[in-house]
C-alpha cells in the first residue's frame, strides 16, 4: 500500500489535520478534483478520505475505466489518500476504485465531486468551477439582515415548474430568463429552489442526494447555475436552496459504506437508517462528517453565491425516535431521545456560516418542539435566524378545510398562533410539502362551489400575508393551480387562461406588491408588539380584525377576515387612530383595482368600538379580506 508521511501534490499537514478535526471549513479547496500542475505536468489531483481502505486508485474513461497504474497514497494515518494523474482533460468521467479491507473492489463517486453524469449514469467529472465572471457585485457587497424587510419566497422545483416535454427540462440558462424575470413581474423577494445537489432519482425531488458538491446535470452545467444565480441578483431577487444535510441515499456509487465499512453513516446500523425513506443518516458524532457537511453549507454560499440555505428534515435530525419502527429506536447516553450529536452540528453549523457569511439566511424547516431554534448558540438556541412555522400552516389549513358553519366551533385554529408567533424568527409556509401525495392543491382544499373556493383562497391569502412572520409559496399557488402538484409535468398554465384562475394570479400579484409596499407587515416582525389584535373574539360570526404596526408611529395596517358565508352589511370596528383609512384591497371586488390603486379612502367616525376613541364602518361581504392603510389625521377633526 502506498503510504507517505509528508502531504503530497501540494497539500499541507496543516489542511490535513483541520480535516480530521472536522475543522476544515473550506475543504472542498483541498479535496476532490482539482485541475493542476504538478512538475511541469498538467493534469488532475485527486485527494480522498477513505480510512479503511486497504487501497485506493481512480478509474475513468481515460484509462478505460481500470485504475491500476492510477493508485493514490495514503497519508500516513489520516485516512486521507492524494494522487496526481497527467493529462487528464475537463470533463473527464471518474470515480474511485476502492479496494476495501477485505478484498473486495468497489466503484464509487467522489464525494467531492463538482459535477456528475446525467442520470442513469452515476459517475464523477472533472469540473472547473474557476473562471466565471460574476456580475452581482452591487448585490454582494449591500446584503442586510432580512429581519426587517420584506421576505416573500418562491418556492420552485425546476424541474416542473416549466418542462419542454417528458424529461426534457429547461436549463438553467432558461430559467435564468424566464423564472428570473417571472418571480420579479410577481414582486418575490426570493426564488427557493428545492435541493440542487445530484440525485439519481427524479421523484426524490433532489432530498435524496449521491453528490453533495454537484450541481445537477439535469438542468446543465456548474457554471450555467452561477449565471442563473448572478442574473437573480442583478434583477434583486435572492436565492435560497433547500440543504439536506440529514441522510443521504443508499445507491451503490454513493456514499454508503464508501470505504467498505458504514464512514459517513455511522457504525451504529439501528441509529443510522431512516427506513421510511429508504436512506442513511450522517453519523454527526464523526469529526470528518461534520465537516464535510458544514463545509458543504459553506461551498454553496461561496462558490454559487447562493443567499441562504433551508435545512431540511431539522425534526428528523434531533428526533431519535422519528418515524423509527421501536425495533429501530436508540437512545442518547443520558437515556433521551435527542441526537445530542445533531444537536451540537447544527449549533458548529449555524456558528461557522455567520462567521463567513453574517447575512445568509438560515431557515431550519422544523416541526419538534424543539426550543430556541432561532436563538443564538450562546444562549442555548439552535443558531438559526429563521424558522418554518408549522403549527401555524397544519391550524389554517385545518380551519380552512372545514365547512364554514363549523368554523365558529375552531375558532381558535386561527387565533392560536399569536399566542407564540414571537417566540421565534418565524417563515409562514405554503409549501410543496401540502399539495402533494393525496393532499389537494390549496385551491382545491377550500370547501364550497367553485366560486367559494377562489374567494376562501384569496382571504387566506390576505390573512397569510398580514400574519406576522415572512413567507413562502410553492409554484401554482399563485393562480389557484387546482390539481395537486405533479411533479412529473409541468405547472398547469393553461388555466390562466381561465378567468377565475387568471383572477387570482392577479389578485396575488397585487398583495405581493402591497406587501413589499407596506412596512407595517414586515418592518417589525419578529417584535411582539407588531401585532395588536382589535377583536379576536368573534368567533360566531367568525370575524377577525387587527392592527399591525411599523416602526413609524403613523405605519398601520388595519386587517379584517371574514371566514364565514355571511355578509355582515355595515360591520364596524374600532382603529387605533382617529383619521383616514384607505382601502388598500378588498377581496369583494371582482375586478381587483389596478396595481397601486386606492379602492377608496374612509374618515373615522368619533364612536368608540373595541375599547376604541374611533372606528370606521364598512360593508363585510362573505369571505372577504380588506386591508387598510393609515392616512394619517385630517384637520377636520380637531
Amino acid at each position: 500500500m502506498p503510504r507517505t508521511a509528508t502531504p503530497p501534490y501540494g497539500l499541507t499537514m496543516h489542511d490535513v489535520y483541520l480535516f480530521n478535526e472536522g475543522a476544515l471549513y473550506q475543504s472542498y479547496r483541498t479535496f476532490g478534483a482539482h485541475r493542476m500542475k504538478w512538475k511541469r505536468k498538467s493534469g488532475v489531483r485527486f485527494v480522498v478520505w477513505a480510512p479503511n481502505a486497504s487501497a485506493v486508485r481512480v478509474a475513468g474513461d481515460f484509462n478505460d475505466w481500470d485504475g491500476t497504474g492510477s493508485e493514490l497514497e495514503r497519508f500516513g494515518s489520516t485516512g486521507v489518500w492524494a494522487g496526481f494523474i497527467p493529462g487528464i482533460q475537463e470533463g473527464a468521467a471518474y470515480k474511485y476504485e476502492i479496494v476495501t479491507a477485505d478484498g473486495r473492489i468497489l466503484l464509487k463517486a467522489d464525494p467531492y465531486a463538482f459535477g456528475a453524469e446525467l442520470r442513469p449514469n452515476t459517475a464523477s467529472l472533472v469540473t472547473d468551477l474557476n473562471g466565471y465572471e460574476w456580475g452581482d457585485s452591487d448585490w454582494m457587497a449591500n446584503k442586510r439582515s432580512s429581519f426587517d424587510r420584506p421576505l416573500l419566497i418562491y418556492e420552485v422545483h425546476a424541474g416542473s415548474w416549466k418542462i419542454h416535454g417528458k424529461e426534457l427540462f429547461l436549463s438553467y440558462s432558461e430559467l435564468a430568463d424566464q423564472l428570473v424575470d417571472y418571480a420579479v413581474s410577481m414582486g418575490y423577494t426570493h426564488i427557493e429552489l428545492l435541493p440542487l445537489a445530484e440525485h439519481p432519482f427524479d421523484r426524490s425531488w433532489g432530498y435524496q442526494i449521491t453528490g453533495f458538491y454537484a450541481a445537477t446535470s439535469r438542468y446543465g452545467t456548474p457554471k450555467q447555475l452561477m449565471h442563473f444565480v448572478d442574473r437573480c441578483h442583478q434583477q434583486g431577487i435572492g436565492v435560497i436552496m433547500d440543504w439536506v444535510p440529514g441522510h443521504f441515499c443508499r445507491d451503490d456509487h454513493g456514499l454508503r459504506e464508501f470505504d467498505g465499512t458504514p464512514l459517513f453513516e455511522g457504525p451504529n446500523w439501528r441509529k443510522a437508517d431512516k427506513p421510511l425513506w429508504g436512506t442513511l443518516s450522517f453519523d454527526f458524532a464523526r469529526s470528518e462528517v461534520v465537516g464535510y457537511l458544514i463545509s458543504n453549507a459553506l461551498y454553496w454560499l461561496d462558490v454559487y453565491h447562493i443567499d441562504g440555505l433551508r435545512v431540511d428534515a431539522v425534526a428528523h435530525m434531533v428526533d431519535l425516535h422519528m418515524d423509527k419502527p421501536p425495533e429501530l429506536c436508540t437512545l442518547n447516553p443520558y437515556g433521551g431521545k435527542e441526537d445530542l450529536d445533531a444537536l451540537r452540528f447544527l449549533r458548529t453549523l449555524n456558528e461557522v456560516v455567520f462567521h463567513y457569511y453574517p447575512e445568509t439566511l438560515m431557515i431550519a424547516e422544523d416541526s419538534s418542539a424543539q426550543p430556541a431554534v432561532t436563538s443564538p448558540t450562546y444562549l442555548g438556541g439552535l443558531g438559526f435566524n429563521f424558522k418554518w412555522n408549522m403549527g401555524w400552516m397544519n391550524d389554517m389549513l385545518r380551519y380552512m378545510q372545514l365547512d364554514p358553519a363549523d368554523r365558529r366551533h375552531n375558532h381558535d385554529l386561527i387565533t392560536f398562533s399569536l399566542l407564540y408567533a414571537f417566540s421565534e424568527n418565524y417563515v409562514l409556509p405554503l409549501s410543496h410539502d401540502e399539495v402533494v401525495h393525496g393532499k389537494r392543491s390549496l385551491l382545491h382544499k377550500m370547501p364550497g362551489s367553485y366560486e367559494e373556493k377562489f374567494a376562501q383562497l384569496k382571504l387566506f391569502y390576505g390573512y397569510w400575508i398580514t400574519h406576522p412572520g415572512k413567507k413562502l409559496l410553492f409554484m401554482g399557488g399563485e393562480w389557484g393551480q387546482f390539481d395537486e402538484w405533479k411533479d412529473l409535468e409541468q405547472l398547469d398554465w393553461m388555466l390562466l387562461d381561465y378567468p377565475m384562475h387568471h383572477s387570482m394570479h392577479r389578485y396575488v400579484r397585487r398583495l405581493n406588491t402591497i406587501y413589499r409596499c407596506t412596512p407595517a407587515l414586515w418592518e417589525r416582525d419578529t417584535e411582539a408588539d407588531c401585532f395588536r389584535w382589535i377583536d379576536v373574539h368573534n368567533a360566531e360570526q367568525s370575524v377577525i380584525s387587527f392592527e399591525r404596526r411599523g416602526r413609524d408611529v403613523d405605519e398601520i395596517a388595519v386587517v379584517v377576515c371574514n371566514f364565514s358565508r355571511n355578509d355582515y352589511g355595515e360591520y364596524r370596528i374600532g382603529v387605533p387612530e382617529p383619521g383616514l383609512y384607505s382601502l388598500l384591497l378588498h377581496t369583494g371586488d371582482s375586478e381587483e383595482s389596478a396595481e397601486g390603486s386606492v379602492t377608496y379612502t374612509i374618515c373615522s367616525d368619533p364612536i368608540s368600538y373595541h375599547g376604541r376613541g374611533h372606528s370606521i364602518a364598512f360593508s363585510l361581504h362573505s369571505f372577504s379580506f380588506l386591508l387598510f392603510r393609515y392616512e394619517g389625521n385630517t384637520p377636520q377633526l380637531f
